[in-house]
């Protein structure tokens, strides 16, 4: 079965709280669809940094034990998915190290395009690395980064840095939050009271009646301690390439995500998809849970009734079945099965966020033909996905990429549906604030926003 689309991790941290290691534990929970591989806690007070991480959901990485050992008024916390570093348990984060200026925690969303040729750097200069992520990279730029405070010396590590961080950094007596030049990924911060909140969604912030006061700009540190928030600039602003997949795919509906929720903006593509693509059938019906609001909006635009023509089983996790065709079915039909009754004798469009291999959405639209659907059209809401990620999605080669190798009508028949139809580039990018001045769409069109390393893309490239 191919796995689901993955990228780097979610972030969440509290200040100003002596239940922010619980805090955390909650909003980690609430962010829970941005990994589900580990998760970890890193709690300080004015002399020390605790941590606990642990393999799983968070629930079962971090026990109630483990959260009221850290009880301190500050805290961070990340899930994660190894997009860099792989599943290696040395990896999860948030990792803490101790050096020559104290303890630190660091906890990061996303993907360092030259974090090789940081390491073979580090390594040079009598650096030991004891993970294989890049966020330990960002730790040995620091503890031998010259300045007169913690301050200086983290500006002068950032500026090392190439590629998508949004990071949350954890000292005695202080918060910090970093994100790049870019604004590839998202970091909001929130309020209640006298207490601060970092989150990398804003749906975590709705737990503890905090108000969203803005997202961190590209470029920009905050540093939150007893006296208040400072913030202070790193580096001055790029252009924009906020990640377009956040709103596609990944971000829960209920948040606000650079500047617009979610669940409108996939709206918005589901209407525009039936503009560009309508089809004569009989009901719509969305695979879940990220195509639910796009397909609501082709329903919408198109007259066409949504049915609900799936169910998802949320309580399968990975499989151990082995991967031969009647076992891959099996695996795709635990997590997803049609519903006979809704779906017999229907002409069906199926509305889906993306194709990426291709080999998932096959095993569905055989599902519902075997289901008893007459006809099938599948619409999906973005454009084919045929370049690889360097920021932080688990996209894989183009050589994996099916749209890298197939033309849409070929796909088409390989998937065997009546009709396939993809959101224009242009129909994306008039969903979204900001277009393509605002994010980045490599993976549609292969402009990448940040030089890459040599050799980074494959020779098989469309």
């Amino acid at each position: 079965m191919e796995p689901e689309i993955r990228h780097y991790c979610g972030l969440f941290g509290v200040f100003g709280d002596w239940n922010a290691p619980a805090m955390v534990h909650a909003g980690l929970q609430a962010l829970q669809h941005r990994g589900q591989e580990s998760a970890g806690i890193a709690s300080a007070d004015g002399k020390t940094v605790l941590c606990e991480r642990g393999a799983g959901l968070v629930t079962q990485a971090l026990s109630r034990a483990q959260v009221e050992g850290l009880r301190n008024p500050a805290a961070i916390g990340h899930v994660r998915y190894g997009t860099s570093g792989g599943s290696d348990p040395r990896n999860i984060q948030p990792l803490l190290v101790h050096y020559r200026g104290g303890p630190v925690a660091v906890a990061h969303n996303g993907d360092l395009v030259n974090k090789r040729e940081l390491r073979r750097l580090g390594e040079a200069a009598g650096s030991i690395f004891q993970t294989s992520t890049d966020t330990e990279t960002v730790l040995a730029l620091l503890a031998r980064a010259e300045g007169k405070d913690f301050t200086e010396s983290l500006h002068a590590t950032l500026r090392k840095l190439e590629g998508a961080f949004s990071l949350l950094i954890l000292r005695p007596g202080a918060l910090h939050a970093v994100r790049d030049r870019h604004g590839f990924r998202p970091l909001s911060l929130g309020r209640s009271g006298d207490t601060w909140f970092l989150s990398s969604e804003t749906c975590a912030f709705t737990l503890f009646g905090a108000e969203h006061v803005r997202d961190l700009e590209p470029g920009e540190h905050i540093t939150i301690t007893e006296r208040g928030l400072v913030s202070t600039r790193w580096a001055e602003p790029l252009q924009r390439a906020q990640c377009v997949f956040e709103h596609i795919y990944f971000a829960r509906p209920d948040s606000r995500l650079f500047g617009q929720n979610v669940h409108r903006v996939r709206e918005s593509l589901g209407r525009r998809l039936a503009l560009e693509h309508p089809a004569a059938a009989d009901i719509v019906v969305p695979v879940p849970e990220s195509g639910l609001s796009a397909a609501q909006g082709f329903s919408l635009a198109s007259g066409i009734p949504m049915d609900k023509g799936f169910v998802k089983n949320h309580y399968v996790g990975r499989t151990f079945i082995s991967p031969g065709d009647a076992e891959r079915k099996t695996a795709v039909m635990l997590k997803l099965a049609p519903v006979p009754e809704v779906v017999s004798g229907k002409r069906i469009v199926v509305v889906d966020d993306s194709i990426v291999r291709g080999t998932t959405s096959l095993g569905r639209i055989k599902s519902l033909r075997e289901a008893g659907a007459s006809e099938v059209h599948f619409r999906i809401s973005c454009p084919p996905v045929m370049w690889p990620c360097f920021y932080g999605i688990d996209f894989p080669t183009p050589e994996e990429l099916i749209a890298s190798n197939k033309s849409v009508d070929e796909i088409a028949r390989f998937l065997g549906v009546d009709s396939l139809g993809y959101l224009s580039f242009d129909g994306l990018m008039a969903c979204v604030e900001g277009g393509t001045n605002a994010f980045c769409s490599a993976c549609f069109n292969g402009k990448y926003p940040t030089p890459l390393p040599r050799g980074a893309l494959p020779t098989h490239c469309p």
